[in-house]
């Protein structure tokens, strides 16, 4: 009887003893395969990840070891039989799959490799979203601000480019032993987790709501631009600027039948290629007209009704945040994307400086909403038929942007989904699905010609998403998920943005409100 105890004592101190040195190992292991060494045993290549159910799986065969060992109640058999099947399972692999393989097969998710983005592919990805061809109402807003709107330019980049970084440090968080752990993929969510647990969704339906707006805003801006530029291209044709816009949407809609951008995506290197040149052609033309700048008319006073409208619009021309965490998610090297955001946001701003005060102190007081309409007719058309082109190719990306954040929502989110799904068995477009693009579609046509205004409808985006998405919901989410470990100054910052962009926003929101119902009116009119 006492050499049983002994042999049970025995097989329990040295099952544990094994669990223990195998716990032990695969923590190391995982420890070094975040820092990139490969593991040496079939154990630790399991990692940090499967160290728990390594465990449990292990209690369950020492278990099982030693109740089959009672059951025969041999000397011998819980000595060496149960120990070697513990040995044997733990090693050789033969007991039930670990969680690595429940699913039926290898796993290569540690081994998959997937295409990675340099920094310069980033800033070039950042560059276009924030020098894209709405930096051609920017002069209209130094018309309103004079030299505050110059340093709002600057202030917006500096906030933007801040904002950037705090809402990439919310992807983050640090494990057991300190490393900094990529736990979330997107700004919905870095929503999510902040309005958990009492509202797990509410944060990103919010954010859903803002992006859909601002996508959608973006396509009347596009529609709005093109009637514009073509209806002052060309005075002398019998064609008003709604005709035009209805013309532009004629051709926009095949957009409404897009699978995916693989088409629409060839064309983006020559657009953005195309805008830089118009940029230059724009500003070339104001220093040819250097020695007639009217320097005096550049003041510190602003215009307190449509100033707030040119905030928005400044605002409006930095925003880049919706895309930033699944660009730094696709980047070789993380580490650098403090240092893209640093130099994108500078270039920017001095950029966007330059072409707004060149531009402003051409045409001083008789500047217009779209700057390329105070060009001389000759240079006018040529330039804005350029436009025009990069418009319309542009307006499928936000577009299917835009169809897809809706489509995900309402008919794809499995069970919880509001209607059908919009695609067949087969993958083709179904009825409604076609429906919802097309009314889409001829929603922006409305929109563009019951109002005709680029400068207040871009404002109006500005204020309402652009703020909301760039100034309010990072910091409010960098203080909400980080708070404990920041420090006094960046605490201020945070609130200080917080509050600077609310006020901001909401003054924006209510003049740009305003002056779209005058002019919605005014045109309802007619």
């Amino acid at each position: 009887m006492a050499t049983l105890i002994r042999s049970k004592l025995s097989n329990k101190l040295s099952n544990a003893a094994t669990a223990v040195s195998n716990k032990s190992q695969a923590k190391v292991s995982g420890m070094f395969a975040k820092m990139g060494f490969q593991a040496a045993t079939d154990e630790e290549a399991l990692g940090f990840a499967a160290c728990d159910d390594l465990d449990y799986d292990h209690r369950q065969g020492m278990q099982m070891d030693i109740l089959a060992s009672e059951e025969m109640g041999g000397e011998g058999s819980g000595d060496g039989s149960a120990l070697e099947g513990d040995s044997h399972y733990q090693r050789d692999g033969t007991g039930p799959p670990h969680s690595a393989s429940k699913d039926g097969g290898p796993t290569n998710e540690l081994t998959e490799v997937r295409p990675k983005i340099t920094a310069w592919e980033a800033g070039w990805n950042v560059t276009n979203a924030i020098q894209g061809m709405f930096v051609l109402g920017l002069p209209y807003a130094i018309l309103h601000g004079g030299y505050l709107g110059l340093f709002l330019i600057i202030f917006a980049a500096v906030v933007c480019c801040y904002t950037g970084k705090i809402l990439i440090a919310c992807l983050y968080e640090e494990d057991e032993d300190g490393q900094l752990v990529r736990v979330r993929d997107s700004y919905v969510d870095i929503a999510n987790a902040c309005c958990a647990p009492r509202f797990p969704s509410l944060g990103g339906h919010i954010v859903n709501v803002a992006q859909i707006i601002e996508l959608v805003m973006t396509c009347i801006l596009y529609v709005v631009v093109s009637g514009n530029l073509m209806y002052n291209s060309f005075p002398n044709m019998p064609i008003s600027q709604k005709s035009w816009a209805i013309i532009a949407t004629a051709a926009l809609l095949p957009c409404a039948f897009l699978k995916n951008l693989k088409a629409v995506s060839k064309f983006s290197l020559l657009c953005t290629l195309a805008h830089f040149v118009i940029n230059i052609l724009v500003i070339a033309y104001c220093l040819s007209r250097a020695r007639d700048w009217a320097w005096d008319k550049v003041k510190f006073y602003i215009d307190v009704k449509k100033f707030p409208i040119s905030i928005g619009i400044i605002v409006f021309s930095y925003t880049s945040q919706i895309f930033l965490p699944s660009l730094e998610g696709n980047m070789a090297k993380p580490s650098e994307f403090h240092c893209m955001m640093n130099w994108t946001h500078i270039a920017a701003c001095i950029l966007k400086g330059l072409f707004a005060l060149v531009a402003y102190l051409t045409w001083a007081d008789e500047t217009k909403e779209v700057i390329t309409d105070n060009l001389p007719p000759t240079i006018r058309a040529v330039v804005n038929i350029f436009l025009v082109a990069k418009a319309l190719l542009s307006y499928p990306l936000p577009f299917f942007a835009a169809v897809e954040v809706l489509e995900k929502t309402f008919f794809q989110d499995g069970g919880r989904a509001y209607f059908p799904d919009c695609y067949g068995g087969d993958g083709r477009l179904k009825s409604w699905g076609l429906t919802l693009r097309c009314v889409l579609v001829v929603f922006t046509l409305l929109m563009a010609i019951y109002v005709p205004h680029f400068a207040l409808l871009m404002g109006l985006t500005g204020s309402l998403t652009g703020a909301g998405l760039c100034f309010l919901l990072p910091s409010l989410f960098h203080l909400k998920l980080l708070w404990r470990k920041l420090l006094w100054h960046q605490v201020f910052f945070d609130v200080a943005i917080f509050v600077i962009g609310g006020i901001c926003s909401i003054s924006g929101f209510i003049h740009s409100m305003e002056g779209l119902i005058e002019a919605f009116k005014y045109n309802i009119e007619e």
